[in-house]
């Protein structure tokens, strides 16, 4: 049987090349398409979709180079939690995947696969698949819009047979060795002030972008119906194992009430400058505490990934003394 022809926005990122790569070793055929650079001011739903529908042009422009292709996966996008520039963010963030959905609309693509990040949920108690959000900055508010967005066009195709399928994976923390965060996450887990509230046992949602790919490749090859919203599997990784990983020492255990402290004068510090740290703030807050997610339609459905985080995490010590 001829393997299904796919596009990849973004094929030359962090996380696009890893999928085009999984894709290729399945020997499916994947064609990159170029990213158009956008900007926009929107803050509301309606106003992205609305900015979108003006876009002719670059609709044009994704839907012929969508032709002929069964699924197509959203990897592009501005990556950057501490940046504060907002209409960059909503360009790349929520316009985009908008006017990505309304060229496969129009080419007659089956499934269309966006790249989100569970930074949407913020601090929750527990990561889930619901498509509530409750972004904490500039960069979760864009990707939440993005999200949002989706569904509302997802309601609006919903009784149309030819409409794609629209589904959103929320990537976790995503560690590779080339990426910056897990070169930062190396440094402090290799030096004194490595460690975790607590004794280190709390699951956290830090993963692989080997897993992800290989993940993100399965859903797009499942046979039945996939659900607005997908949650990146947990790797069985946590705070404790993620600093010995990447460390390869013994992280120090802190009073969970001392590390709540500082999170929350970091948090009132970082407010009054406009948030300019909160992603760095949160990136602590999970490498102390960490944070459970549900098991969600990838254990439903059996579709669970070969974790790779743990030699990611060994790799990336390794490369400290390169």
């Amino acid at each position: 049987m001829t393997a299904h022809s796919w596009r990849v926005l973004g094929a030359t990122g962090f996380i696009g090349s890893a999928i085009t790569t999984a894709l290729r070793a399945r020997d499916i055929p994947v064609t990159p398409v170029a990213t158009p650079r956008l900007a926009s001011p929107a803050t509301t739903v309606h106003h992205v979709i609305e900015h979108a529908h003006r876009l002719e042009s670059v609709i044009d422009y994704l839907a012929e180079s969508f032709a002929g292709a069964d699924t197509v996966v959203n990897a592009a996008g501005l990556a950057a939690p501490d940046q504060t520039h907002q209409q960059s963010l909503t360009g790349a963030n929520a316009l985009l995947p908008v006017l990505v959905a309304l060229a496969a609309h129009r080419t007659g693509v089956r499934r269309v696969i966006h790249m989100s990040s569970a930074s949407v949920q913020a601090d929750a108690p527990v990561l889930d698949e619901s498509i509530r959000t409750a972004p904490f900055s500039p960069y979760s508010f864009s990707k939440a819009l993005g999200e949002s967005a989706l569904y509302r066009l997802h309601s609006q195709w919903s009784e149309e047979p030819s409409a794609p399928e629209l589904t959103v994976i929320r990537a976790t923390s995503v560690m590779g060795t080339a990426r910056r965060t897990t070169r930062m996450l190396a440094r402090f887990a290799s030096s004194p002030l490595s460690s975790v509230a607590g004794d280190g046992t709390a699951p956290t949602p830090v993963t692989s972008v080997t897993a992800l790919a290989q993940f993100t490749a399965s859903v797009g090859e499942f046979r039945g119906e996939l659900p607005p919203v997908i949650l990146q599997p947990w790797e069985g990784a946590t705070t404790g194992s993620v600093l010995r990983d990447a460390g390869r020492r013994h992280p120090l255990n802190l009073p969970p009430l001392l590390c709540r402290a500082v999170i929350a004068c970091a948090r009132f510090g970082s407010g009054a400058v406009g948030h300019r740290y909160a992603g760095l703030i949160r990136r602590l807050e999970v490498t102390w505490f960490g944070q459970r997610q549900v098991p969600g339609w990838a254990h439903e459905h059996g579709v669970i990934p070969q974790p790779h985080v743990q030699e990611i995490l060994r790799e990336a010590h390794l490369a400290l003394g390169r």
